[in-house]
Parts: structure tokens; C-alpha cells; sequence
């Protein structure tokens, strides 16, 4: 699915303006509802944009300390571990990995007591062999796309 400089524009405005109504962002773009409308139907149909809910903040919910989880799991069980990682509702994404373990999952907790009780729960897992534990100090780059998007427009705009 390539994302043409139309597309990049609309995706810079539901970044920078998540709250603002379809016919605004049509206006400040300058093209008709019905065209924005599409455009925004096919960025979700081919899984440009994936939600449109806010983004909460662990810290304020409770659970200040970020750590990411390393779990090394048994030949033929990664299915079966990943489905029991979905269960724990510390583990806020689980990804499969290459390198040092199988899985790498971040997780958050109310402080590092909890956060000990969270990885005992794992390393009782079937299928799990071992777990190493990295704790977050500070983070140095939020969650961002915005300067993907801003990159991935301006290649589209040279490549007109």
C-alpha cells in the first residue's frame, strides 16, 4: 500500500489534531469531504491507522515502572506462552523477537515488589524457561510517528 503526500497530510492532521471532525480536516486540507472520507476508509481498510482511541498513561493508572521482560520458552510452545502472556494484564505488548529469547514483552507495575510477582507469574508458565528483566529508568523518546509520516510524505512528494 503505498501513502501518496495526500495521505501523509491527512495522517499528520489525526496526529496533531486527533479530536478534530472529518469536514475540519477536509477544510484544512482543502479537498472535498467525500475524498478525505475515502482516503481515511482505505488508510484503516489497508491498516495504515489502526485505532483512533486515546493513549493512557500507566503512571497515572497506578503502575509507574516500565520493564521489558525477556521470556526464553521451549521449542513448539512460543503459541501456547504468547496466549498465557495475553492474560496478564501488566503485559501491555508482547512481541516475537530474534536474538537473546524468544519474546520480549513490556510490562508495568505498581513498583518493583509487583513487578517481582509479575515475573515469578511468568516464570511459572509452562513452556517458559527462563525470563531477564531490564527496568526502564527514563524514557528518552516517547511513541511517536509523526516524523515517519512527515519522511514517508516528503518521499512521496519527490516521487510525483
Amino acid at each position: 500500500m503505498a501513502v501518496d503526500a495526500l495521505d501523509a497530510k491527512i495522517l499528520r492532521l489525526l496526529l496533531e489534531q486527533p479530536r478534530t471532525s472529518v469536514r475540519e480536516y477536509a477544510r484544512l486540507l482543502g479537498v472535498a469531504r467525500g475524498t478525505l472520507q475515502a482516503r481515511l476508509d482505505r488508510l484503516e481498510r489497508d491498516g495504515v491507522i489502526t485505532g483512533s482511541g486515546p493513549r493512557l498513561s500507566a503512571a497515572a493508572l497506578g503502575h509507574p515502572v516500565l520493564a521489558f521482560v525477556h521470556v526464553e520458552v521451549t521449542q513448539g510452545h512460543l503459541d501456547d506462552v504468547g496466549d498465557a502472556l495475553a492474560e496478564v494484564p501488566e503485559i501491555i505488548e508482547a512481541f516475537s523477537i530474534t536474538g537473546g529469547g524468544d519474546l520480549m514483552t513490556r510490562v508495568v507495575a505498581r513498583d518493583a515488589g509487583h513487578l517481582e510477582d509479575i515475573v515469578q507469574r511468568l516464570i511459572q508458565l509452562p513452556g517458559v524457561v527462563r525470563t531477564r528483566t531490564e527496568i526502564a529508568l527514563r524514557q528518552r523518546v516517547p511513541y511517536r510517528m509523526l516524523p515517519l509520516v512527515d519522511a514517508v510524505g516528503a518521499e512521496a512528494g519527490r516521487q510525483r
